[in-house]
């Protein structure tokens, strides 16, 4: 087998995976990055970029040729609950105000080849239609691992193993420290419709019982349209995804008659279940970074800005790792998954508040209805989900409190 040397292997050409990859790459460091695709590609997700996301996009030097694709400025969201009640935070009215304040809306197959190419500007040399076979060890440490793409077999030796495969990711499987069976456990179904009717410049998201539905511009006259339903409801879609989607959206009072089932463009994207996370985001020789380490539920819009965010991370603390010779060991890693505690635990929280609020419609809609009505509030939950305020401003008692009461 052929064989190539790196000082970084960087496992997925996503977000976390390209960002990670084009940052250390501007450190000097050699670094290889693999993909099971061929990019420009597609990708289920919410399409949604906080104005925190945005600020790494900008230090990847990346926002210009996006706007120039058709990325759409993101003033907000708006929530409605269960009931009728009804939110709409700005980004603009949060204190403080973000350096930006407005978010992206972006197709996938647009932000992730400009990504994938930030890479290789940087140095990186990314190899796509390249699947993981298995991880090298030496020495009781990852060393990087065994490929296979166009070419054959090959073996690329690494001193950093870094996972940014994804929700299933097969590093952390391999590493033994992927699990599964957490609550609430769900399934999204995703899909780009011309001619939503009536949407603006904030995202939209309608919450029932049972599940949520996102709206998104992305494009002229091009939505993201996405459907979150628990794990149990997967059963009655197999064999009639399409007819599933389109009748569950019509159960949805704000959506309702918005969505032409004859204006899809492309397939139905599915992803899911969300409820995986890993144990541990640092091994020797090895960390992970993006919804490999651990998964945002799209309802808080998360996901893209932690993966730009971890990567951040990435470049700081694995990039000082590497600075000394010899095996980066647990020890070393650390500081990156202490980082990551910092950065993520909060936000953690947040989503997991909103997500078992959703099971109770009437508690739902009465904080929906007083986030709504009261001052600021709105606009401040907005800030703290856009990644731009910190989650305390909304997990202590006073804001809690004033939330339902």
């Amino acid at each position: 087998m052929s064989a190539l040397l790196a000082d970084v292997l960087v496992v997925g050409a996503g977000p976390a995976g390209s960002a990670s990859a084009a940052l250390l790459a501007r450190r000097g460091l050699e670094v290889v990055v693999i993909d099971r695709a061929a990019f420009p590609r597609d990708k289920a997700c919410s399409e949604y970029l906080s104005p925190e996301g945005v600020r790494v996009l900008d230090r990847l030097g990346v926002v210009p040729d996006l706007e120039r694709a058709g990325a759409r400025p993101l003033a907000g969201t708006v929530v409605r609950g269960p009931r009728g009640a009804q939110l709409h935070g700005l980004f603009a009215e949060a204190r403080p105000v973000p350096g930006r304040v407005t978010g992206l809306s972006v197709p996938r197959w647009v932000l992730d080849a400009r990504l994938v190419a930030a890479a290789r500007d940087a140095g990186a040399r990314v190899l796509e239609r390249t699947v993981l076979e298995e991880l090298l060890y030496e020495h009781a440490a990852v060393a990087g691992a065994v490929v296979r793409g166009p070419e054959g077999r090959r073996v690329i030796r690494a001193r950093l193993t870094i996972g940014a495969d994804g929700l299933h990711s097969l590093v952390a499987r391999r590493l033994g420290v992927r699990g599964s069976g957490g609550r609430p456990r769900r399934f999204a179904f995703v899909a780009h419709v011309e001619g939503v009717r009536n949407l603006a410049d904030s995202a939209e998201m309608h919450v029932a019982a049972d599940g949520y539905v996102g709206l998104n511009q992305v494009g002229q006259d091009l939505a993201n349209v996405a459907l979150v339903v628990p794990a149990v409801w997967v059963a009655a879609a197999r064999g009639r995804a399409a007819d599933f989607f389109f009748e569950r959206l019509e159960r949805f009072p704000g959506v309702r008659g918005r969505v032409d089932r004859s204006r899809i463009r492309g397939g139905l994207l599915t992803t899911g279940p969300f409820a995986a996370w890993s144990r541990r985001t640092i091994a020797p020789g090895a960390l992970l970074v993006g919804d490999a380490a651990d998964f945002f539920d799209p309802f808080t819009g998360e996901g893209i800005c932690a993966a730009l965010r971890g990567s951040e991370l990435v470049a700081e603390h694995a990039g000082a790792a590497l600075e000394t010779p010899g095996t980066v060991d647990v020890r070393r890693l650390e500081p990156y998954a202490a980082a990551r505690r910092g950065a993520f635990a909060g936000k953690w929280a947040v989503e997991r508040l909103i997500g078992y609020a959703m099971a109770w419609p009437a508690l739902f809609d009465r904080a929906v209805e007083r986030l709504g009505r009261r001052e600021g509030m709105a606009h401040t939950l907005i800030g703290v989900t856009g990644d731009f305020i910190p989650a305390s401003a909304v997990l202590n008692p006073v804001f809690l409190a004033r939330m339902v009461l």
